[in-house]
């Protein structure tokens, strides 16, 4: 195997853009041909190492006026074009119609396709529509990367004995970091301001873990995904006359300094792929207490009660309690924090690189 495309929407900042933008950047320093194939441009994107390609495929600007079957048939049509032009020796695919148009593209081709399950595939992977192109494409596929078993689970009996379940990579930048000798009184939270994540059930849980501890704050990081949750906490704020202590302070290019200065990360997804977030927060040494969310990525990472805490989705009693029992004692928050950096063992862009590299071998050597 000497070239790799990616397939994908975009860059945008979101766990599946930054897995890509990690792999390529890897793949393409350890001497790979490697090229990121993607239907639009964000304004606020990953950045690609310089001898990655950008290649984009998605619908031009004449094609904007067609109606939505002449665009989904372009957009195959185009990824096809990318592919009969580069010949990638493996074409791997990233979320959800993505994987059908990498499937479809590649068509008859010799190219090996690997798609990729980055969501809990209850609410994405299970409509009609679904179903008849899980049955049609997914056979098609050389190989499927899961990031949990219960992701794997759903899709029996397609892709299993070829597939393999891989966890997100971590930024080198957030491994090794020494943490502040005194941290200070706050609870921290990073990730896209997006409904999934619920963050309106974080500041609800703050809310009552502030009337136990009126002297710490709560500060979520992260961009505006433009789909209402940010008006919602801004007004869930207003209405508790919350804003001197639940701040939202916006996208950070400086996260591995700023989240560490908190004494407790708390994260509240109702549903995830594998939180990229979660795992930034482990490897900076925070002692974490997480939504046990489907499709099981928290699981995957957290032993409840060694280094870190468990908690139902949805439950705001639960996360409270948590956050308050890290607050009140030291030494439990010590020594999940110390416990949670050993995530460096699995989740390393190293670890987590070979693994790809070795799997897309596989797959190209068949």
């Amino acid at each position: 195997m000497k070239s790799i495309a990616f397939h994908l929407n975009c860059l945008c900042q979101g766990g599946a853009e930054r897995v890509v933008s990690n792999l390529a950047n890897q793949f393409a320093k350890e001497g790979y041909k490697v090229y990121v194939a993607t239907e639009w441009y964000d304004k606020d994107e990953f950045e690609l190492d310089p001898r990655v390609t950008r290649v984009h495929v998605g619908l031009r600007e004449d094609d904007e006026r067609k109606n939505r079957i002449v665009k989904f048939l372009l957009r195959v049509r185009y990824l096809k074009e990318f592919v009969k032009e580069y010949k990638p020796d493996v074409l791997v695919a990233f979320a959800h119609r993505a994987n059908y148009r990498a499937l479809m593209a590649a068509g008859n081709s010799n190219i090996p396709v690997v798609i990729s399950i980055r969501i809990n595939p209850i609410g994405y992977y299970d409509a009609f529509s679904d179903s008849v192109q899980i049955r049609w494409l997914f056979p098609k596929a050389a190989g499927c990367v899961y990031q949990t078993k219960e992701q794997k689970d759903f899709f029996k009996p397609y892709l299993q004995d070829n597939s393999r379940i891989i966890m997100n990579p971590v930024n080198p930048k957030y491994f090794g970091n020494p943490l502040p000798e005194v941290r200070e009184k706050a609870v921290v939270h990073h990730a896209r301001l997006v409904d999934f994540k619920n963050q309106p059930m974080l500041v609800r849980a703050f809310l009552k873990v502030h009337k136990k501890h009126p002297d710490y704050v709560l500060r979520i990081y992260g961009p505006d995904s433009g789909d209402g949750t940010k008006e919602i906490l801004e007004k869930l704020i207003k209405d508790n006359q919350a804003e001197g202590y639940v701040l939202l302070m916006g996208g950070s290019n400086s996260l591995e300094k700023e989240i560490p200065k908190g004494e407790v990360y708390a994260y509240s997804s109702d549903y995830e792929g594998m939180p990229n977030s979660l795992l930034e927060a482990m490897a900076m040494g925070m002692p974490v207490v997480s939504t046990d969310c489907p499709c099981g990525g928290p699981r995957e990472v957290i032993r409840d009660g060694e280094n870190g805490f468990l908690i139902p989705v949805g439950d705001e009693d639960a996360l409270a309690d948590r956050i308050c029992r890290l607050i009140e004692d030291k030494e439990l928050a010590r020594r999940f924090g110390e416990n949670a950096r050993k995530i460096e063992e699995i989740a390393s862009v190293d670890a987590i690189y070979n693994q790809w590299k070795d799997y897309l071998e596989e797959i190209t050597g068949k």
